[in-house]
């Protein structure tokens, strides 16, 4: 059985061993594989592993042998399921492993828009102006507390759950909004629309997946509805926000700022307008790679291996 890894390189650096699937047979890894790489480096494998690198149906047309696709993420969109399914080809992710690192994260976000730590310490540090201070303190931004506020999570599943978890104990209300209803959490919070979502919250977190009816969801007409002292947060997709929309909105202060870990292209193009906002942090897509959570993703990658040799494939999404 051969193996063959398309985009290996952030779910290991070197610090996550792919002994786990390396025992299945013959096996290759790539860092990354362009696009029009793909034919040629899964020539002959049976099972293909892919986190960022679309495969498409032209692409499988050329794969007579593959039998198994495993994405090393929860979102899945970069494979075209369908075709696979005609094809007899299951497509499985890895649904839970980094709940409580983009928890984390997204509050690692928050509090940076709130307090500015980062940006003070380098005023402090590399610019020395605490140093020459007439006073014994000073803040260049206001600084939010967020007891009190509301945080509104799109997308209340594990995560958005999680998130609210966290909220709950800044003191923070938590409202919520989801397709899916069927599993609230243990802690008091309140659903809402997505609208509303919006128009109430002092802060808006995404954790969604994304879909053909949610794409730029985030637009000029849902920014304009939300509080001027208002945080957007986006751990989720990027192209679930327009971006030179709120690129618009930040520099025209329709809300406080933003967060995101996720652009629309990775990585960032350099005419992102984004990248020139005001009142933005923009971190590179990492908020899910504590080591902890990559080696969670690489053993339920490897259990997805297993069901499918084994006959009883799980974590399926086709």
């Amino acid at each position: 059985m051969k193996i063959v890894v398309l985009d290996g390189y952030c779910l290991n650096p070197g610090d996550n061993s792919w002994s786990g699937v390396e025992s299945f047979g013959d096996f290759v890894t790539y860092d990354k594989t362009a696009d029009s790489e793909v034919v040629e480096r899964a020539r002959g494998a049976d099972i293909l592993l892919t986190n960022k690198t679309n495969i498409t149906e032209e692409m499988m047309n050329k794969l007579p042998n593959l039998k198994f696709i495993s994405v090393l993420a929860t979102g899945h969109n970069i494979v075209d399921g369908t075709a696979a399914r005609s094809r007899d080809i299951p497509v499985s992710h890895v649904p839970v492993y980094g709940t409580p690192t983009v928890a984390q994260n997204t509050f690692a976000l928050l509090l940076e828009l709130c307090n500015q730590v980062g940006y003070h310490s380098g005023e402090v540090i590399k610019k020395g102006r605490w140093a020459r201070s007439e006073h014994w303190c000073f803040w260049d931004t206001p600084l939010v507390e967020l007891a009190g506020k509301t945080m509104g999570i799109i997308g209340f599943g594990r995560i958005g759950q999680a998130v609210g978890r966290i909220a709950k104990a800044f003191d923070m209300n938590v409202i919520a909004a989801d397709i899916y209803q069927e599993s609230p959490p243990d802690y008091e919070f309140s659903w809402r629309k997505i609208d509303e979502i919006f128009t109430e919250a002092d802060a808006v977190s995404l954790h969604c997946f994304l879909t053909r009816e949610n794409e730029g969801m985030v637009n000029k007409t849902v920014l304009s509805r939300m509080k001027k002292t208002a945080y957007l947060i986006n751990n989720s997709r990027g192209q679930l926000i327009n971006g030179p929309d709120l690129a618009e909105a930040l520099n025209n202060g329709v809300l406080a700022g933003a967060a995101l870990d996720v652009v629309a292209v990775e990585p960032i193009k350099p005419d992102n307008p984004l990248l020139k906002a005001k009142n933005i942090i923009i971190t590179p897509h990492n908020a899910w790679g504590t080591l902890e959570a990559r080696k969670r993703l690489m053993d339920t990658t490897v259990e997805n291996i297993t069901a499918f040799v084994d006959g009883t494939p799980i974590n399926v999404v086709n």
